[in-house]
């Protein structure tokens, strides 16, 4: 037995994907609780926060008081995704992640997740995503858990219930129409009102110059280089989206990409016919990503581009120069208000801390 101290240092490192954010049952007096048939005693309570953090989590501890917070935390790593199993909850709707745990106060630790989930019950299952911290309180007395406050990122007012939560969620249930073709590998870090953030693994592109971000010039020559237009004739999966590229502030220099899928790499594709057409690693990493509905034109890409830009910048975040244009759809197939669009922005570090 450790006595508890403030930490600001990480405990234990992410393995593995876990249970981020749960749905309970809620009793009469607003109060959610597991089932206690495995004495896990976790109790938590969303709508007396303020009571509860000054009176458990920010008191003098009493000198006989030793916690075992390490133990607490490797609870938490083992514990948080058998959740659904007392709930009943199939867990194959949801991708769970657990970034991080820390102690944050003597009585105190806090998480970091990720949560996304399908929404089956709409004919679109459009995916839902959420990401935050949670706050477990920890009873000095008995070294358990006796509070657990969610936070999410996409939110100013994180009571209970709040008009801003639920026009959050309706929001996620738009409708995009997303192609079942290969796409790059990504993870969501976090998701604000405005922005996502993605960490990307690399992937291959094949581009050429193009002329405008939300023009099509060039697709064509790439298209062709896919469909066999190449040293073998060799044709190769399509994928989407296909990206608009613009590489500094001015959009001076642009290209038109699309993404070759992932069990090629460089050294084993075929040579582009035209010498305009190039083959390039993309070595992946964060971007910040507005994603939006609708025909994109030129005036509404560099819109949406300013607003995260702006929003990044008020963030405290560092911006790269330049910016993408994601389009996931054929234009001539998929009635615009079922189009999804996304402009990126890659970012020059992120922390999740």
């Amino acid at each position: 037995m450790t006595t508890a101290h403030l930490s600001d240092t990480i405990i234990r490192p992410i393995s593995g994907n876990y249970v981020a954010n749960r749905r309970l049952k809620p009793p009469k007096n607003s109060i959610f609780f597991i089932n206690h048939s495995r004495n896990r005693s976790l109790v938590y309570n969303r709508t007396h926060t303020t009571r509860i953090r000054l009176s458990l989590v920010e008191q003098i501890p009493p000198k006989s008081s030793k916690v075992d917070v390490e133990q607490l935390v490797n609870f938490l790593y083992e514990d948080l995704p058998h959740l659904f199993d007392d709930q009943g909850i199939d867990r194959t709707a949801y991708d769970e992640q657990l970034h991080w745990v820390k102690q944050t106060a003597p009585y105190e630790i806090t998480t970091r997740w990720t949560m996304e989930m399908t929404f089956s019950l709409l004919p679109w299952k459009p995916l839902l995503v959420f990401t935050g911290t949670s706050v477990m309180g920890i009873n000095p007395e008995n070294g358990k858990f006796c509070s657990h406050v969610d936070y999410w990122d996409s939110l100013k007012n994180n009571e209970y219930f709040s008009m801003e939560g639920l026009v959050d969620l309706i929001k996620q249930l738009r409708i995009y129409k997303t192609p079942d073709l290969e796409t790059p590998k990504y993870q969501i870090l976090k998701r604000t009102a405005t922005y996502e953030v993605r960490k990307y693994t690399p992937f291959v592109i094949v581009e050429t110059q193009s002329d405008k971000l939300a023009g099509s010039t060039g697709f064509n020559d790439v298209a062709g280089y896919i469909f066999g237009k190449n040293s073998r004739e060799e044709k190769i999966a399509m994928t989407t989206p296909v990206f608009t590229q613009a590489f500094d502030s001015e959009m001076s220099k642009m290209s038109i990409q699309i993404v070759i899928p992932s069990n090629k790499d460089l050294g084993s594709l075929p040579n582009p016919n035209k010498e305009e057409v190039g083959l390039r690693s993309v070595e992946g990493g964060f971007a910040a990503v507005l994603k939006f509905s609708g025909k994109p034109t030129d005036d509404i890409v560099r819109e949406k581009e300013k607003l995260l830009r702006s929003s990044l910048l008020f963030d405290g975040l560092k911006p790269k120069d330049g910016c993408l244009l994601a389009r996931y759809n054929d234009p001539g197939r998929t009635k615009s208000f079922m189009m999804r669009n996304e402009v990126l922005i890659w970012l020059e570090e992120f922390s999740l801390d």
